[in-house]
């Protein structure tokens, strides 16, 4: 290695050593996950990794918030045929909902029934949850989980109508 080699290397080593420090090591932000069963996590995050744990009482239970269907939102009375788009005045009243619930987060999950192919049911039920849960983010709701389930989880057996106008719909759970 020449003496110039040697130098620039020399240079660049002390460069990377006495570099700023990173700020995302620097800066933590501090909160509490709720996971989909409804159970809090304390959880920490400096921006290059994240540091969670259970958040438990002094005995060691861990603290969950109870969760109940508090709405089912039948598909006809917010979308169109194949939309995940919700109408102002369904937007209004889903919103007048989520004011005055009462929870301290909420599931939402899509569901469809089984006329349209499996991957295009989960698109529509997933997006379809996503428009409830961004109406419910835009009055201050805390949205913990959304899912979009397609076909999966009917609510009446039977591929009739009737059966049919059952399974499309979007629940609403509330953690308590």
């Amino acid at each position: 290695m020449t003496a110039l080699g040697a130098f620039a290397s020399a240079i660049v080593v002390g460069i990377s050593l006495t570099g700023t420090p990173a700020d995302a090591q620097e800066i933590y932000r501090p909160g509490i996950w709720i996971d989909p069963d409804g159970c809090e996590h304390w959880a920490m995050d400096d921006g290059a990794e994240g540091y969670m744990s259970p958040h438990r009482t002094r005995d060691g239970r861990p603290v969950c918030h109870r969760s109940e269907i508090c709405g089912v939102m039948p598909n006809e009375q917010l979308f169109a045929t194949d939309s995940y788009r919700i109408s102002h005045a369904n937007k209004q009243r889903l919103a007048q909902f989520f004011q005055q619930a009462n929870a301290f987060g909420y599931l939402i999950y899509g569901h469809t029934d089984e006329r349209a192919s499996y991957e295009y049911n989960v698109r529509l039920s997933e997006n379809r949850a996503r428009a409830v849960a961004e109406v419910a983010a835009s009055v201050g709701a805390r949205i913990v989980d959304v899912k979009g389930f397609s076909e999966s989880q009917p609510r009446a057996e039977g591929s009739n109508p009737a059966a049919w106008q059952q399974n499309r719909r979007v629940e609403i759970y509330c953690l308590r």
